[in-house]
């Protein structure tokens, strides 16, 4: 579904009007970096389900 790294888009857009966020911490809470401001967010796992909506980019190996 996805991993350390990805890009994903969430369903609503962070206040600089961007929606792609890196993940960069995963575990019981997910951290999550804005791809244009660097804003880091943090939330549970339960939440970032409900609130990602699609993969952009996985991770190159």
């Amino acid at each position: 579904m996805y991993d350390l790294g990805y890009i994903v888009e969430m369903k609503k857009p962070h206040a600089c009007q961007t929606n792609r966020w890196e993940i960069i911490r995963m575990g019981m809470d997910i951290k999550i970096r804005c791809l244009n401001c660097q804003h880091i967010v943090m939330m549970p796992r339960r939440e970032f389900d409900k609130k990602m909506k699609k993969v952009l980019v996985k991770k190159e190996d």
